[in-house]
């Protein structure tokens, strides 16, 4: 792998599949895997839990301070979570090192990933406090620009996890996008 790919992270809302085509991605290519989410998740307790006692300001600062840890990590694939894309001062260091893919979905399968995942409680507390389809198309459409700023390639996720990773393998083996 080229500089660009010794380190790929993964962008795009909540439940468009940053997680597992990160999982499968990092497995194909023989590298570790992170998700963000998770490793919070370690450090501080359920999501949810950390953003009822602190609020989601503190939850943002936890965020970013992991972000600024993995812009030195040499290689790997990084799930972050769907809001990672906020912290804008960060982005053009991970840049410099990283491919980065937005991982984009319609709204609809967003909504019935929500809806489904058993993880949405714990993991993926309210960012508005509106219904699930009004917050995420209102949180969707605010994110988007920020997405495709930070972004190398796009690629859309309303797939089978697999045919998402052969996509990113196959843009991946004809070299990165400049």
């Amino acid at each position: 792998m080229n500089k660009a790919t010794h380190k790929i992270i993964l962008v795009g809302f909540r439940a468009t599949g940053k997680s597992s085509v990160g999982r499968l991605l990092a497995d194909h290519l023989g590298v570790q895997f992170i998700d963000m989410d998770q490793v919070l998740t370690e450090r501080h307790g359920a999501i949810s839990d950390q953003v009822s006692t602190h609020g989601w300001d503190w939850f943002r600062a936890r965020e970013k301070e992991l972000l600024a840890e993995l812009v030195g990590l040499e290689e790997g694939v990084i799930a972050t979570g769907g809001g990672a894309v906020l912290h804008r001062d960060i982005w053009p260091a991970i840049r410099k090192t990283s491919l980065v893919v937005w991982l984009t979905s319609t709204l609809e399968l967003i909504c019935r990933r929500l809806a489904v995942d058993p993880a949405t409680g714990g993991q993926r507390p309210s960012l508005t406090g509106r219904d699930i389809r009004e917050e995420t198309a209102t949180v969707l459409a605010e994110r988007e620009p920020l997405y495709r700023e930070v972004a190398d390639l796009a690629v859309d996720s309303n797939r089978p996890v697999a045919e998402v990773v052969s996509e990113i393998e196959a843009i991946l083996a004809a070299g990165p996008p400049a």
